[in-house]
């Protein structure tokens, strides 16, 4: 069966729609249109990537990163996944702006997730990787 974990949305996701919706209404009211529905058409696929964001664990063992639908599927065989990181971007005191679980897979290659359930994520990716033999190179 498949997993499906939501992505959580982070202050600054809330922050960036504050400010493009208040432009877009300062543009409506001074009557720039051509900025205006520029800016709204930037706040629907904001709000769209936002709302869409999902990693599935499918049964066949991959990990699909979909990122609303004016982005690719990102399908990572689970086999290949090297590492699971737990990170954080820029930190205040015992505050951290984003937590995030960074995916190292292949050789170097990097891909970061947000999920709401950190560590049921972290755990189904554990035993998954546990319960499949590593592909030799």
């Amino acid at each position: 069966m498949d997993r499906i974990f939501r992505a959580r949305i982070a202050f600054y996701q809330y922050l960036l729609l504050i400010v493009f919706a208040a432009t877009a209404f300062v543009f409506l009211w001074f009557k720039y249109i051509l900025a205006a529905v520029v800016l709204v058409i930037l706040l629907l696929i904001v709000i769209e990537k936002i709302i869409h964001t999902t990693y599935t664990v499918t049964k066949d063992n991959e990990l699909v990163i979909y990122r609303g639908r004016f982005s690719r599927k990102f399908t990572l065989p689970i086999s290949q996944i090297t590492a699971l990181r737990r990170g954080h971007s820029m930190k205040i005191g015992s505050f951290s702006v984003t937590n995030y679980i960074l995916v190292e897979y292949g050789e170097n290659r990097f891909v970061s997730v947000m999920p709401i359930k950190e560590d049921e994520f972290v755990q189904l990716i554990d035993k998954r990787l546990n319960s499949t033999p590593k592909s030799s190179k």
